[in-house]
């Protein structure tokens, strides 16, 4: 594991190379801040509430990679204050989907931060979310020697068609994608790495129904206190040192945990998807974006008798799906 992690380290500096630095404000990141990594591609309709939720959260400074952007969101970015900027035209899948850049950005600037990495349509909820701010849950967990918090996906979407309600720049997502699978999950623990592989939810029992093991993972470790010698393997699914894993209480108790309301399924989904099957750039051959454009040309809905509405995170706790831990 730690060859594993040093290969890591170098693809990282390999890719560095590819980043081109369009507004870089690190220089304003103060000891103690907690910083958002994020790469993206044509977003710009999701960044205005994409970043206010994370700035009224405590998010202190953007690190973000623009992978080639036409659509302005480059330009909207680089006139935030709070935002550094790179960009780079490079391969998605040659950079293991990002993971190399994000994880140089880390390595140079988190480093005794804590830092979250999400995608522009994750939106994290953790315990007392709605009357703490960020810099509480880490203060706590540094209190507790916790150096990891994990997170799972929890895919949101509308009742009736996906393209039925248009999305507005700046608008809560969750104003139109407000429901969610409240069971349906599968959890097996990664002997390798130690953390628990979650799947389920709409996109197995939608996308994935005949082969549910296919479905995409839905666990992260997001929120990580960094340290340069660390390492995302693949995604925010599994960490190096794999210690940083063990987010859950192997023992019968519970760790706080949180959830990261994944906001994809909105009317922009049907073209993003027709987009990423013919850029190719996704995980074995985009298999999960063929199956999520054969299914939205036959049938564009995700809600069924079954689906519950998100009303917040204390719903959340109810269900079992995440926990306040001994967070008092």
């Amino acid at each position: 594991m730690r060859l594993r992690r040093k290969r890591a380290k170098m693809r990282a500096f390999r890719k560095h190379f590819s980043l081109r630095p369009v507004s870089d404000r690190t220089a304003q990141i103060c000891p103690g801040d907690v910083l958002l990594f994020s790469t993206l591609r044509d977003e710009f309709v999701r960044l205005p509430y994409f970043l206010q939720y994370y700035r009224d959260l405590g998010i202190a400074h953007f690190l973000i990679v623009d992978n080639d952007s036409d659509d302005g969101g480059t330009e909207y970015l680089a006139r935030q204050p709070d935002v550094s900027l790179w960009t780079t035209r490079a391969s998605y899948k040659r950079s293991r989907f990002g993971v190399d850049w994000l994880n140089w950005l880390q390595g140079r600037y988190g480093h005794d931060h804590w830092t979250l990495v999400v995608d522009p349509d994750e939106f994290l909820v953790y315990p007392f979310c709605d009357t703490r701010p960020i810099r509480a849950l880490t203060d706590w967990l540094d209190s507790s020697a916790v150096k990891s918090f994990g997170a799972m996906l929890l895919d949101m979407y509308p009742k009736g068609r996906l393209d039925a309600v248009p999305y507005r720049a700046g608008q809560n997502p969750m104003e139109i994608a407000a429901w969610f699978d409240p069971g349906n999950y599968m959890i097996e623990k990664n002997r390798l790495y130690g953390n628990l592989w979650i799947q389920g939810g709409p996109r197995a029992r939608v996308f994935f129904a005949d082969k549910p093991k296919r479905a995409p993972a839905l666990n992260k470790t997001p929120l990580v206190r960094w340290d340069r010698r660390y390492a995302y393997d693949s995604s925010t699914h599994m960490l190096l040192p794999r210690g940083l894993n063990l987010t859950y209480d192997e023992w019968g108790g519970e760790k706080a945990s949180g959830i990261l309301l994944h906001a994809k399924f909105l009317d922009t989904f049907s073209a993003k998807a027709e987009e990423e099957l013919r850029r190719g750039q996704h995980y074995s051959g985009s298999v999960e974006y063929k199956a999520y454009a054969a299914h939205v040309r036959a049938n564009p809905e995700l809600w069924c008798k079954w689906s519950e509405k998100y009303i917040n995170w204390r719903q959340l706790e109810i269900l079992g799906l995440m926990s306040k831990g001994n967070w008092a």
